[in-house]
């Protein structure tokens, strides 16, 4: 066995007994979902910057850049990462002055039961490809130390259990207690894997920056063309806004000590996670300048980018670098895949079981760590389906915050600013959103398997058609009672 699957083995362990350890302070359901409203601001940010720095920021991302340049990236990290900031700026103060469990709770105050319900399951259904992603990274990193002794698919089920077994335990309390101990061997370890690749090349980090530059890697903005236009934006609001109504954004500020550190400590995390987002982008540039061969092997047509960066780390760096390189990535997709996974358990039970089933407490903290386990063995399935289909780590995150930018977004930001909002145009932009992208998707996937494209992305017609159905529904019945009131 070599000297860095020994290392990989130690760091689960050391997780899983960090992660049972904390265990102990939950004693109720708030404990569990929340960690007792008690997290400091310097564990705030480092939940929040876990949120979304997980498989697809190390794997994924980097390899997109390498293809489509800057613009490429828009959705992420400067959608996700801007997310974070809107949630910090609008919505953390607001919402965290309501003191609810979870982001569902909202809707079930401000709308009723039935949109309650309905947000939930759309909440619950995104999670499986942002989780799922999680799950393949892992089995592909446990793949890759393994030397291929572990396939991909039986390291997406050990990844999978060591993630399951310390939340089904400690919930919140582990993951942010996980959460703050991975962003420090996030940080250090690609930071020193960044410095490595810098100190190989002569003109350092400038060489990596100007040969970027040469080849129009720093292009952002699309083209002057309407269809460019607009599929630009789709996919910055995608999780740009389509990740706002989200349990785990909701999770981490909830768990705050005070409204003051949930504000401050999602903008500083959400800010934090765009900037250190290009260490990653630049390690993997890097590489490929030292290692040309590197884009022959895996960008090609039968290539798999996601294994760029991993595959430099196994043949060129020394061991010690290899241990701090794969503990950093192991940190960032544990991180992100245990926050992931709890947070739509704790919407399943909370806001449709708990009520189905009229549960006490102690019931509901039971029927939380069910979830976790049920919801876990969901994703490994729905992993398992998507590697199949050929969908990457970059893509499985992208599709994810679709239904909840079409059918959650509009109600919780209405809901939240605007006193006219009603059930009815809760109910209607819900109706309206997710039934008019759900039809354009389906018709864009036939124009696309012809060749051709559509000119409005989906998502954006399911958004505007979702504010045209909250506007409707909430103004027209007002409308009516009030010529009512002025008939003779």
């Amino acid at each position: 066995m070599s000297a860095l699957s020994l290392f990989v083995i130690l760091y689960i362990v050391i997780s899983i007994a960090i992660g049972l350890g904390v265990s102990f302070r939950v004693r109720n359901s708030t404990d569990y979902i929340l960690a007792g409203r008690s997290l400091p601001i310097y564990v705030t940010i480092a939940t929040v910057f876990a949120t979304w720095f997980g498989s697809e920021a190390v794997l994924g991302m980097p390899a997109t850049f390498m293809e489509e340049g800057l613009g490429g990236i828009v959705a992420d990290p400067f959608g996700a990462g801007l997310c974070l900031v809107f949630v910090g700026l609008f919505f953390a103060g607001r919402l965290y002055r309501m003191k609810l469990l979870t982001i569902g709770d909202f809707y079930r105050q401000r709308f009723g039961k039935t949109v309650e319900i309905l947000v939930s399951l759309a909440i619950c259904i995104s999670y499986l490809g942002w989780v799922s992603a999680q799950i393949v990274a892992l089995g592909l990193t446990i793949n890759l130390i393994s030397g291929e002794a572990i396939s991909m698919e039986f390291g997406m089920v050990i990844g999978l259990s060591v993630v399951m077994l310390y939340t089904i335990f400690g919930g919140m309390w582990s993951v942010a207690i996980m959460d703050f101990i991975q962003m420090m061997t996030i940080v250090g370890g690609l930071f020193v894997v960044a410095w490595l690749v810098a100190g190989r090349l002569d003109g350092g980090v400038m060489e990596v920056i100007d040969h970027a530059s040469a080849n129009n890697k720093f292009e952002f903005w699309p083209e002057l063309d309407a269809t460019a236009i607009l599929a630009f934006v789709g996919a910055f609001v995608t999780l740009a806004l389509g990740s706002i109504p989200q349990q785990d954004v909701f999770q981490r500020v909830m768990s705050a000590k005070d409204e003051k550190t949930a504000v401050h400590g999602t903008v500083i995390g959400g800010v934090f996670y765009i900037i250190f987002c290009f260490i990653p982008i630049f390690i993997v540039y890097g590489a490929t300048m030292l290692d040309p061969g590197l884009i022959e092997t895996y960008m090609g047509p039968d290539g798999d980018y996601q294994r760029i960066l991993p595959s430099f780390i196994l043949n060129d760096v020394p061991i010690f670098v290899q241990v701090i390189f794969f503990g950093a990535l192991l940190s960032a997709i544990m991180s992100t895949a245990a926050g992931t996974l709890l947070a739509p358990s704790a919407i399943l039970a909370e806001n449709i079981l708990k009520e189905a089933f009229n549960l006490n407490d102690k019931q509901l903290l039971k029927t939380l760590r069910i979830c976790v386990f049920v919801f876990g063995l969901v994703v490994l399935a729905y992993a398992y389906l998507s590697t199949s289909a050929g969908l990457s780590i970059f893509e499985m995150v992208e599709n994810a915050y679709l239904v909840t930018l079409c059918g959650a977004f509009v109600p919780l930001a209405f809901g939240v600013y605007w006193k006219k909002a009603t059930n009815a145009g809760a109910l209607l932009s819900i109706a309206f959103g997710v039934i008019t992208w759900s039809v354009l998707e389906v018709l864009n996937i036939r124009m696309d398997a012809q060749g051709e494209a559509m000119m409005l992305p989906p998502q954006l017609a399911g958004l505007f058609m979702a504010i045209v159905g909250m506007l409707v529904g909430s103004l027209l019945p007002q409308l009516g009672a009030g010529k009512a009131k002025q008939a003779p």
